[in-house]
């Protein structure tokens, strides 16, 4: 899927047009018909006027005070990784195209992770199953929401057809880390 994002911002004291392009999705050997549409972030509070310009996000997830926006498409029920696939240079490619990514998940429990942000999701299509760390679940549909405090978590789309959400993340502070 492409997702097309158009951008505003500043020149002088005018309101302009920035960009207006399709984005391209990431894409991961491990995930096959998974997708993430990275859309805006930056890892700073913005300031304004400014030109429109992509502010520098060089990891998935933001630090405290970074912000992120984007897409991610979950694969139908029964997809998964080709049975050869070489799980090293899998998580290579992970950690390349989206860096930090692969040091959140947990290696023994596949999809599960925490991570030092506040994430709000609106599922746009399908339905998708949220699991927190002690086996508890609630599906959410098209048009319904999540707000997830840094919890332990994994989604699931036990459906036939690809799930699309839709999500802000806010780095925050974690109490009891440095």
């Amino acid at each position: 899927m492409k997702v097309r994002r158009v951008v505003t911002g500043h020149e002088g004291d005018k309101a302009v047009f920035a960009s207006d392009q399709e984005v391209e999705p990431v894409t991961l050997a491990l995930a096959p018909g998974v997708e993430f549409h990275r859309l805006w972030g930056g890892d700073q509070v913005p300031a304004f006027p400014d030109g429109g310009a992509p502010p520098g996000q060089p990891t998935y997830f933001p630090p405290v005070g970074g912000f992120r926006f984007g897409f991610f498409t979950l694969a139908p029920a029964g997809t998964g990784p080709p049975a050869d696939l070489d799980v090293g240079a899998a998580l290579a490619e992970m950690e390349e195209k989206l860096p930090g990514m692969a040091g959140h998940m947990e290696p023994a429990e596949p999809g599960m992770h925490t991570t030092d942000t506040i994430d709000f999701e609106v599922v746009l299509s399908g339905e998708v199953v949220l699991e927190l760390d002690d086996g508890a679940e609630r599906a959410v549909r098209t048009g319904e929401t999540v707000v997830q405090n840094g919890t332990r978590h994994r989604w699931h789309n036990r459906g036939p057809e690809p799930a699309v959400l839709a999500v802000f993340m806010v780095g925050a502070h974690r109490r009891g880390s440095t």
